[in-house]
């Protein structure tokens, strides 16, 4: 986009559709004409964060001068790239950035790569075991036992993203109980696992999966899921729900999402609207009306 150009025909149809509702947008800076996206976004109060991403030093900091603020689970999408590479010590280094990782199983040194061939014996569930894999779970639990902290000592809740790790993440968050709170985005568990997050204080978020064929599982947590316990989201650039599934993702599709759920609650759209966006304020006091 050119400088001075007036805020594009996309964003503000997103904002239109979540009925100025959105506060917050991830993306790969290595997309084209992502720094000056980044200011529209800026422009109209949206947090801009990198995520999901391998990009080169120079598109992070062409991001960061942008007006982006945050780094979303850093290292994820990364696919097999060493954690010394320059885009993630770029992050790291940049002191304008907010970080935040993820606790993820999914990518352990184990699950992939050169190392496997060398270590071929699988664990109890067919996964290969690596000799680091004990290590980087424990590094990973401690970063987000410090960012629990960090939210506890700052009187705000969390967005929590596990792959793999569930009862490990449950376990982590256990003792702060009563300091702060969780919504396990991208929910794609079993009814028993959703229970569990209640009984922490927790919420839930459902994304595109929910309008997925083979996602009866995640349907049936939304049958299960009291309104107000529940929030509703979009991915990106994955995850598009129904009828744009293998599209990029973007933020106007929570209409499609949102319709399906109401179905399954046998709720209407204005009801469902009203709850989830209620569910979201109390969780997130500071979001804007």
């Amino acid at each position: 986009y050119a400088a001075g150009e007036t805020v594009p025909a996309p964003v503000q149809r997103w904002q239109d559709a979540a009925q100025g509702h959105v506060r917050l947008v991830t993306l790969s800076p290595p997309w084209p004409g992502a720094p000056r996206y980044i200011e529209q976004n800026t422009e109209l109060g949206v947090v801009a964060s990198i995520g999901h991403t391998r990009a080169t030093a120079q598109q992070i900091r062409d991001a960061v001068a942008a007006g982006a603020t945050m780094s979303t689970h850093i290292g994820n999408g990364a696919g097999s790239a060493t954690r010394t590479e320059d885009f993630i010590r770029c992050q790291l280094d940049e002191t304008r950035l907010a970080a935040s990782f993820i606790v993820d199983y999914h990518h352990l040194p184990g699950g992939g790569g050169d190392a496997l061939a060398a270590n071929p014996s699988p664990d109890v569930t067919g996964r290969r075991i690596h000799p680091d894999d004990a290590r980087y779970k424990e590094k990973h639990a401690d970063i987000f036992r410090q960012q629990m902290e960090v939210a506890a000592e700052s009187g705000l809740n969390c967005v929590i993203h596990q792959r793999t790790a569930f009862d490990d993440t449950i376990a982590q968050m256990k003792p702060f109980i009563g300091k702060t709170r969780g919504v396990f985005h991208c929910f794609g568990e079993t009814v028993e696992r959703m229970r569990q997050v209640f009984e922490i204080g927790s919420l839930v978020s459902f994304t595109g999966i929910v309008t997925f064929k083979n996602a009866q599982n995640v349907r049936d947590c939304v049958a299960a899921a009291p309104l107000g316990k529940f929030m509703l989201e979009t991915d990106c650039p994955y995850l598009a729900p129904v009828p744009y599934r293998g599209k990029r993702c973007e933020p106007a599709y929570v209409k499609e999402i949102s319709e399906t759920v109401a179905q399954v609650k046998l709720c209407s759209p204005d009801e469902l609207s009203a709850a989830t966006c209620a569910t979201a304020h109390e969780f997130f006091p500071k979001l804007k009306n």
